[in-house]
Parts: structure tokens; C-alpha cells; sequence
């Protein structure tokens, strides 16, 4: 029997996925928007990359973390 996991992730990948290489160009920005506005345009697209990607939602769990650090030093 065929394992079809990985072909139904696929399949089911949001179409507004703006895949790994956009999402790291302006997963800085994303980081620091307001939740409320990350649902407008290519950020919408981000937010559903970092549901779909496990290595780019743990880079992006890591930039969280190192925000919250920086902003507990000053």
C-alpha cells in the first residue's frame, strides 16, 4: 500500500502559501505587525505558510522569542 500522506498535505496547501523563501523575507515585519492586521494581503499569505511549514514556524517561534528577550532587556 502507497502512504498518500504527504500528496493530502499537499493538496490541501492554502493557496494563499507565499512558501518558505517570501515568508523569510518579511518574516521580520510579520513578527512585529499587530495579529489584527496580519489577515490583509501577502501577510495572509505568510500566516498560512507558518501553519504548513514546521521549519519555518520554529524560525519564526525563534524571532518571537529573541523579540520578547530584547524587550525585556531595555
Amino acid at each position: 500500500m502507497i502512504d498518500t500522506t504527504k500528496l493530502q498535505a499537499f493538496l490541501r496547501t492554502d493557496p494563499r502559501d507565499v512558501g518558505c523563501e517570501r515568508a523569510m523575507e518579511v518574516l521580520h515585519i510579520y513578527a512585529e505587525m499587530p495579529e489584527n492586521d496580519r489577515h490583509i494581503g501577502e501577510m495572509a499569505g505568510v500566516e498560512a505558510h507558518l501553519r504548513a511549514c514546521g521549519p519555518c514556524s520554529e524560525d519564526y517561534q525563534g524571532l518571537l522569542a529573541a523579540i520578547a528577550l530584547a524587550a525585556h532587556d531595555l
